[in-house]
């Protein structure tokens, strides 16, 4: 079974001593051990730390990147949250 964070959860996660989380569509990725691997350098990925990256994601890589990163990243879903 899949684990599941809130976006809240994910917020938590934006330093190398808690986990450096992202959202991405609806799976949440660790890309702490990922940061000095990252073509595009560990800044850009330390900004969108525990936000959704999905549009910015999209807008700079392929489904390939996913494909390749994706299973080894991933440590659950976003859950939806009911909004008042």
């Amino acid at each position: 079974m899949s684990k599941t964070f809130t976006a809240k959860d994910v917020a938590e996660h934006k330093d190398e001593q808690n986990g450096i989380y992202i959202i991405v569509d609806s799976g949440v990725y660790d890309i702490t051990n990922f940061l000095e691997e990252h073509p595009g350098g560990a800044k850009i990925l330390k900004r969108m730390a525990g936000k959704n990256a999905t549009k910015p994601f999209w807008k700079y890589h392929g489904k390939s990147v996913l494909d390749k990163y994706g299973d080894k990243l991933k440590i659950g879903d976003l859950t939806e949250t009911a909004k008042l």
